[in-house]
C-alpha cells in the first residue's frame, strides 16, 4: 500500500442503510477498496479472503457481538478497529479500547469526524516514522532486544510481537529514555492530539508491553511508573 486511500477498509454493521451511508462517505472521500458485512459470519469470511488493512465495528450485530468479532480477528491479523456504536457507555468504550481497539465512536456522527478518525488510525499504523525507518533499530533491555522496525521482541524462548500502539509507546519511551514522559504525551503520540478519554486506556497498553520487554512485568525494572506524572524508560 502506497497511498492511504488504498486502504482495504471493512464495514460491519447489522443496519443495511447504515452501510451504504458509511461506505459512500468513504468512497466519496476517495477511498478505493471498502467491503461491508451484516452480521459475524460474514465478517469473518471476509476478513479472512480480504484481509482488511482497518476495520470499523459495530457492537451489536446478530450473531454475535464486536467484542468478540474483535477478538477472532486478532487470532490472526494486528490490522486496527474503529468502533461504531450505538452504545455510548463508558464502561464499553473502555472494554472496547481496553481490548486493543483503536478509537470508538458513538452514533450519531459526524461524517467529517469518522473521516478525520480514521485516516488518523491509517496514518498512526501505516504511515508514521517508524514503519519509514531503513534499518533495524535495537533496544536492549537486559536480556530481551526490541526490533523497532520489525515490531518484535525477542526473548530466550522465541519472538513476541508488538501492537502498533505498544511500538509507538515504546519508540516515544525511547527517544526520551532516561527521562520522564507524561501521561499526556504518551496518549498524543499513541492516539494523537484527540487523545481525551484515553487515559485509562494508556495504563492497560503499558501493562501489555511490560508483559513484553520485562523478565518479571510485576516489578518492572525497564519501563518505571512515575506516580501522577507519567513512565521513563530507564537508560542501561
Amino acid at each position: 500500500m502506497e497511498h492511504l486511500y488504498e486502504s482495504r477498509i471493512l464495514l460491519v454493521d447489522d443496519n443495511q442503510d447504515i452501510l451504504d451511508m458509511l461506505k459512500n462517505i468513504l468512497t466519496r472521500r476517495g477511498f478505493l477498496s471498502v467491503r461491508t458485512a451484516l452480521d459475524c459470519a460474514h465478517a469473518r469470511t471476509l476478513f479472512l479472503e480480504y484481509q482488511p488493512q482497518l476495520v470499523v465495528l459495530d457492537i451489536m450485530l446478530p450473531d454475535g457481538d464486536g467484542f468478540s468479532l474483535m477478538r477472532d480477528f486478532r487470532l490472526s491479523s494486528e490490522a486496527p478497529v474503529l468502533f461504531l456504536s450505538a452504545k455510548d457507555e463508558d464502561n464499553d468504550k473502555l472494554l472496547g479500547l481496553g481490548l486493543g481497539a483503536d478509537d470508538y465512536i458513538t452514533k450519531p456522527f459526524l461524517p467529517d469526524e469518522l473521516i478525520l478518525r480514521l485516516t488518523a488510525i491509517l496514518k498512526r499504523t501505516y504511515f508514521s516514522s517508524f514503519h519509514a525507518e531503513s534499518e533495524d533499530t535495537r533496544l536492549v533491555l537486559g536480556s530481551r532486544t526490541v526490533y523497532l522496525e520489525r515490531g518484535i521482541v525477542t526473548t530466550s524462548d522465541g519472538e513476541l510481537p508488538l501492537t502498533a500502539k505498544e511500538l509507538a509507546l515504546l519508540k516515544k519511551l525511547r527517544e526520551n529514555r532516561g527521562n520522564i514522559v507524561t501521561f499526556d504525551a504518551l496518549s498524543d503520540a499513541v492516539w494523537g492530539e484527540n487523545y481525551y478519554g484515553y487515559e485509562n486506556t494508556l495504563m492497560v497498553h503499558i501493562r501489555r508491553l511490560r508483559e513484553k520487554i520485562e523478565e518479571n512485568p510485576s516489578s518492572p525494572v525497564w519501563l518505571l511508573t512515575v506516580r501522577g506524572l507519567g513512565y521513563k524508560l530507564v537508560k542501561g
